[in-house]
């Protein structure tokens, strides 16, 4: 995950999911890159971007669509990484589905 995803043109769904951390890392980052890359398999899905710092970590997947989304949240191996997430890596976290309509990307 580095970098800022490239979009397609709008309109696209912006997942975003912010969250404070567990102590230890107890499996997460193995399982968070497992994550993306399955993610990245699914059919809609458009890129992600993840920052973490010392309290706050925010991830963003986009997607095309609600379905894509739906498909996604009820996929078997992302269900055991968020039962996973409630009862071991996350103090709290926040779940928003945002529609896009506008983008614009700069680069130098």
């Amino acid at each position: 995950m580095t970098g800022i995803a490239k979009t397609p043109e709008p309109p696209y769904y912006a997942v975003i999911f912010s969250s404070q951390r567990t102590n230890g890392d107890n499996g997460y980052e193995k399982m968070a890159e497992k994550m993306v890359e399955l993610a990245s398999q699914q059919k809609g899905f458009l890129g992600v971007e993840s920052a973490r710092d010392e309290g706050v970590g925010i991830t963003v997947s986009y997607w095309d669509s609600l379905d894509a989304i739906k498909n996604w949240k009820e996929h078997s191996a992302h269900q055991i990484a968020q039962d996973r997430g409630k009862n071991e890596w996350y103090k709290s976290f926040a779940l928003r589905v945002c529609k896009v309509e506008r983008d614009k990307y700069y680069e130098m």
